[in-house]
């Protein structure tokens, strides 16, 4: 083993990389530190919300109630459960109760535009103490509340899915908000 000082000018070309991985690192532990202190608060990291097609609507989710974007595991149904309770999957070695909130919510049959390629599970943030996942038809990437406009609330929409926004493109945006979603008795109540 050689344990002589690599030659600068060898190593020139490896430490800019070096740097620059270093810097992307400190950077995302800054914002993990971020995101990690706004969900003790409760407080949104600058208005930043993950936008996602959910049964063909375009939706917001709060970054501090997500935990993580997976691709689509295999669902084994649970019996005697309603049809939006779509079943268990394997998530890290954890058991993931895995929901279809457009069948819950709108009443439709989940079904939207997009490929299974493209669906992913959004899994709650392990602070709602909620081992769940929703089921998305497409991420759509990050996106700013001060960007949009609040628009009328749907009528009738409970709190955790009343507020509406719209974009510069003219598209409105649902707000889904987890923690109140998961303290609404009727989604405590997957089974028959």
């Amino acid at each position: 083993m050689d344990n002589r000082a690599p030659d600068s000018a060898a190593d020139g070309a490896a430490a800019p990389a070096g740097t620059e991985r270093r810097s992307r690192l400190r950077q995302y532990q800054v914002q993990l530190l971020e995101r990690m202190q706004a969900a003790k608060t409760g407080a949104n990291v600058g208005g930043r919300e993950l936008g996602v097609l959910i049964g063909g609507r375009p939706c917001l989710l709060d970054l501090t109630q997500i935990g993580e974007i997976v691709p689509p595991q295999p669902v084994t149904p649970v019996p005697l459960t309603r049809d939006w309770y779509q079943g268990l999957a394997n998530i890290r070695g954890n058991l993931t109760g895995v929901i279809d909130l457009a069948r819950y919510q709108w009443q439709g049959d989940g079904a939207d535009d997009t490929t299974v390629s493209e669906r992913r599970f959004i899994t709650f943030a392990p602070g709602l103490g909620f081992n769940c996942a929703l089921l998305a038809g497409r991420v759509l990437g990050l996106r700013k509340l001060a960007d949009m406009q609040a628009a009328p609330p749907a009528d009738g929409a409970p709190a955790w899915c009343g507020h509406q926004f719209d974009d510069a493109e003219g598209r409105s945006w649902t707000r889904i908000d987890l923690a109140q979603l998961v303290r609404e008795p009727a989604f405590l109540q997957v089974g028959y």
